[in-house]
């Protein structure tokens, strides 16, 4: 696909005004109170004995609701003081996988913790962990389980499930709480943002071609999934347009940029479609951290930088951690 949205000089200077609920910092600070009063305790189990240069545990930890959660907590074997910790969330469809997916950061001489994703789960990246919770009509994804209140919102519970995930491998002694990263892409990207704002003292956060930023922009300038949902969700709600994106305002991208002060190292398609440039420019241009980057690829689209974003957040962590 072709470049589609602005301009990059004007993407650069991308300020949209934020659409955000006058108790938005509320109704978080109620929801994390809400699941913290329900925690219960962190089961970690040993894992996968087979790759012997690393210590692999199955976790289980208390999300959204007391949920059970699942993860993979991964290290270097032989590692006697706390380590780095990056906090890995996944994109859209997809869960945590399988424990040999995740040993690059463990390569580099970090721990890594991979959140599932509830109720998600693909053929490459299959998931473990439920979301106990039904919701109103909706259509086929998650964009628009329970979208008819911020309280009952699939993404409550996700971005919920995400900033615990940062409090528990925090408990884990082998982790040094003052070094701990959260990053992901698309999807994981959003939800990692959402933890950014959610989660403070964080050491960085890496963030790939971010989804959940801006959905009105988003709706105005693509079709692709997994935005072409909402869109969908929309048609039959005909004069609830408000209502909607007020619910989406709690969960929008933009907003937890705008409270989030980790040193940050973003990337940015300029041919993508799913997460169009302009949306994470928002959240880039709102991003409050002032030491803040971002990568441009201006010839792909939604794969963005590959191995090569990769390589240059080695080099970011390596700079920053050191």
């Amino acid at each position: 696909m072709a470049q589609f949205d602005l301009p990059l000089a004007q993407l650069q200077q991308y300020l949209p005004d934020r659409e955000e609920a006058s108790d938005f910092d509320a109704f978080w600070a109620d929801t994390l109170a809400e699941a913290h009063a329900l925690a219960q305790p962190t089961v970690r189990e040993r894992s996968n004995p087979e790759l012997t240069g690393l210590v692999v545990e199955d976790v289980t930890f208390s999300g959204f609701g007391g949920d059970p959660i699942k993860g993979w907590f991964i290290r270097p074997a032989g590692v006697t003081e706390p380590l780095p910790c990056i906090v890995h969330y996944i994109g859209y469809s997809g869960g945590r996988g399988l424990a040999h997916q995740w040993t690059m950061h463990p390569s580099a001489g970090y721990a890594v913790f991979v959140m599932d994703t509830r109720g998600q789960g693909s053929a490459n990246l299959p998931g473990a962990t439920a979301d106990p919770f039904g919701s109103g009509p909706q259509v086929a994804g998650k964009m628009s389980a329970g979208l008819g209140s911020p309280e009952t919102y699939y993404y409550r519970r996700v971005f919920t499930d995400a900033a615990l995930a940062v409090d528990v491998v925090r408990s884990f002694p082998e982790v040094d709480p003052a070094r701990v990263v959260v990053a992901g892409g698309s999807q994981g990207g959003g939800i990692a943002l959402a933890a950014a704002g959610l989660c403070e003292g964080l050491a960085a956060a890496l963030v790939d071609v971010p989804f959940l930023s801006h959905f009105r922009r988003a709706l105005q300038i693509t079709d692709a999934s997994p935005f072409a949902e909402l869109k969908t969700y929309l048609i039959s709600r005909r004069g609830h347009e408000e209502e909607v994106f007020r619910t989406l305002s709690y969960f929008d991208a933009t907003n937890f940029a705008a409270r989030a002060t980790a040193p940050a190292l973003f990337s940015v398609a300029l041919c993508d479609a799913v997460c169009p440039p302009s949306t994470v420019y928002a959240a880039f241009n709102h991003y409050a951290g002032t030491q803040k980057d971002i990568a441009v690829y201006a010839y792909n689209g939604h794969e963005g930088g590959g191995p090569v974003q990769q390589q240059a957040q080695l080099t970011f962590l390596a700079d920053l951690l050191a």
